[in-house]
């Protein structure tokens, strides 16, 4: 590849100067064409304008020259590479995945050194309809929301493709990132830094995971994901490396961690970029949601890169979490509910567990012992957090919730998420009206789980995965992973993804006036806009792209991908 840009470089070009800083993140102008187009000749030949003494000399010498000149520009075109708009609305396919076949598009990947963005997304398997003697009510439920047409579309801009061969080749300044939390925190942060490398114009060394305190998971970028993947997926992009070479070992290492929140590409270059061609390297730690939500249209589209293509889970992750996923798409449509019901969420939140005081002061008691733990509006009382929305939803609320919308009872049900605080007992309500509930301990065979035991991280990618191919995903609770739901199942074509609205949804639950009938009613027309159908993202500073793609990352176009 590197062989094909300097070939393509002088062919055009004759030491042509250095582009702005910016201009890979201004908008494609026909002045942005005109300053950055090659120059024709434009010179007449007098010899060809003169008279000639045989009349049959001027149309052989035309027809030479123009023989010639088709001949040369066959040779031309065969040897310049072209760089065509990665996902051109118009070129962007997938196959169907089938039943025995993987969740991630990958046939043919492996043994090709150049990236295709079309078959390095992560697919789900093929939403089902609901067949049978339904209500209304459960037939509307399993229904699909309309895409209204769009697709996946990363079309880069002429000046973000034109400096691309010089930054993905970059050899003297290197960014470190230490990326922290949970697992979709820390997807979160491997996008930001691989966008944060690419406005500095420095290699990225592949990012270093750390322990994670709660959970006590040691585990390594290449245990969770696909190391050679990431690389070859953003191999146009950025330069990826595996660790710092030789020369850099001994550079001076201070680490950056007091970064501001909602910080801009502009402000990232003001910062650090002199500091990164001074020192040669840069770490970086505390990513978490510093960066901007709202970034140049080609920066959020290499977001939606390495979101959705680059950052694949490794291959024994992707292969368990596979076979797992066929084994409940197997047996026809089934729900994904992603259940904060962990101890820590209930300590983080503020919020009561719903199971009595037995549990409730063991909440109370870590909290007061550890009040770092607890994430902001310190002056709320629990009841005020539960009205504003802020408390997750608990089994019990979450099975009135569910029937209220019309899931049958025999609804199969895949429950994603860590142990629940309170072991069955808080499943209880959930697993009365929907008995064929399971998890990935249950879908699990015997030894399939071993590897991955006190690793949470890694069993946080089998739920994703699990998760990704349901036919209507749930979180009973804002956060990381219902937002990376959210976004990629819009991506992969807005497969259904109901978002509880607790703030409106809650006084109704103690209402006892309200008959069966009417709350489902109510409930249904509540939810009836919140379906998982497209959304622009528009400029809401806390919108991310990741969560919502449409309309920097997704365009419309006649017919479907998936």
């Amino acid at each position: 590849m590197a062989k094909a840009r300097n070939l393509k470089a002088s062919t055009f070009t004759t030491n042509p100067p250095p582009p702005p800083p910016f201009f890979h993140l201004l908008p494609f102008t026909p002045l942005t064409a005109f300053l950055f187009s090659p120059k024709t000749l434009r010179h007449r030949n007098p010899m060809l304008c003169s008279n000639s003494k045989h009349p049959l000399a001027v149309p052989i010498f035309y027809l030479s020259l123009l023989f010639s000149i088709t001949f040369l520009g066959i040779s031309f075109l065969t040897l310049v590479p072209s760089y065509p708009p990665l996902l051109p609305c118009s070129h962007f396919s997938s196959p169907t995945p089938s039943p025995t076949s993987p969740v991630s598009a990958t046939n043919g990947e492996e043994d090709n050194d150049r990236p295709s963005l079309s078959t390095s997304a992560m697919v789900p398997l093929p939403a089902r309809g609901a067949f049978g003697n339904l209500s209304e009510a459960e037939r509307e439920f399993w229904q699909q929301p309309r895409g209204e047409n769009y697709r996946p579309c990363l079309d880069f801009s002429l000046g973000y493709r034109r400096i691309s061969p010089r930054i993905s080749e970059e050899k003297r300044r290197f960014l470190v990132v230490v990326a922290s939390g949970g697992l979709n925190q820390q997807r979160n942060q491997i996008v930001d830094a691989v966008v944060i490398a690419r406005i500095l114009g420095a290699a990225l060394v592949v990012p270093v995971l750390q322990i994670n305190l709660i959970w006590g998971d040691e585990s390594e970028f290449s245990d969770i994901f696909d190391v050679a993947h990431f690389k070859r997926t953003l191999q146009a992009d950025v330069r990826i490396v595996s660790s710092l070479p030789s020369t850099h070992l001994m550079s001076r290492q201070t680490i950056e961690n007091k970064i501001p929140h909602d910080v801009t590409p502009q402000w990232i270059h003001s910062r650090f970029y002199n500091q990164l061609r001074r020192e040669g390297l840069l770490v970086l730690k505390g990513l978490d949601s510093k960066l901007s939500k709202n970034l140049p249209p080609d920066l959020q589209k290499l977001r939606c890169k390495v979101a959705f293509h680059a950052l694949r889970f490794a291959a024994p992750i992707r292969e368990l979490g596979n076979r797992l996923t066929k084994r409940m798409w197997i047996e026809g449509p089934y729900i994904a509910l992603h259940l904060r019901l962990e101890k820590d969420v209930w300590v983080r939140t503020g919020c009561l567990t719903g199971l009595g005081p037995e549990y409730d002061d063991v909440v109370t008691n870590v909290r007061e012992s550890q009040p770092e733990y607890l994430t902001g509006r310190l002056n709320m009382s629990y009841t005020q957090r539960k009205l504003a929305g802020l408390c997750p939803l608990n089994a019990l609320e979450i099975a009135r919730f569910l029937k209220a919308l019309g899931a049958p009872r025999g609804a199969r049900i895949y429950s994603a998420g860590g142990e629940a605080f309170g072991g069955s007992r808080a499943l209880q309500p959930l697993v009365d009206d929907f008995p064929n509930l399971v998890t990935k301990e249950m879908l699990a065979r015997d030894g399939e789980l071993a590897p991955y035991m006190n690793k949470a991280s890694a069993l946080a990618a089998i739920d994703y995965t699990v998760s990704l191919s349901s036919d209507v995903f749930v979180p009973s609770h804002g956060g990381n992973m219902g937002r990376a739901m959210q976004g990629h199942r819009a991506y992969v074509g807005h497969r259904k993804f109901i978002k509880p609205n607790k703030r409106a949804m809650l006084p109704l639950f103690e209402d006892s006036s309200i008959g069966d009938a009417e709350f489902g009613s109510i409930m249904r027309g509540l939810h009836r806009k919140s379906q998982g159908q497209p959304e622009p993202r528009g400029y809401r500073r806390n919108r991310d792209v990741i969560a919502y793609p449409v309309p920097e990352c997704m365009c419309k176009h006649s017919t479907g991908i998936f």
